[in-house]
């Protein structure tokens, strides 16, 4: 038998200016609370977020993030698919290297991004853009 993730309830939203991100912050919030996520991986989810979203903002100008709650079998999630049309990521293997930064951060924004969730995939074309998908398991 074959287990496949459910797409329960999804939401996009445009992230073009910093104060974009707060009302994002805080859908993700309750989508989080929707699916009685613990506050610790709440706020591990909405860290990760934000770091992706302000790299959107940063790098390419922003773009969209798809919020969804997935399920596999009885467990819960959060999924979060940021999607922009930026420069792309010349070497996705350097920048995921804590310290590595093209701007002037400390360079552990994608890294840190994924420490904090339970799934994390990046694919990046230059002159395309850059896909970030993001799950955090709400008992994960």
């Amino acid at each position: 038998m074959i287990t496949k993730i459910i797409s329960l309830n999804k939401d996009k939203m445009s992230i073009a200016k910093e104060q974009d991100v707060v009302p994002f912050r805080n859908r993700v919030k309750e989508y989080a609370i929707k699916i009685k996520m613990s506050l610790v991986n709440q706020t591990k989810l909405i860290t990760a977020a934000s770091e992706l979203g302000r790299n959107m903002l940063r790098y390419a100008n922003g773009g969209k993030v798809l919020i969804e709650i997935v399920s596999l079998g009885r467990q819960h999630g959060i999924r979060l698919t940021f999607d922009d049309q930026g420069p792309g990521i010349p070497d996705i293997q350097l920048a995921m290297n804590d310290g590595y930064s093209t701007g002037k951060s400390l360079g552990l924004g994608l890294p840190g991004a994924k420490r904090l969730v339970n799934e994390f995939e990046i694919k990046s074309e230059l002159g395309v853009g850059t896909k970030v998908t993001i799950t955090k398991w709400a008992n994960g």
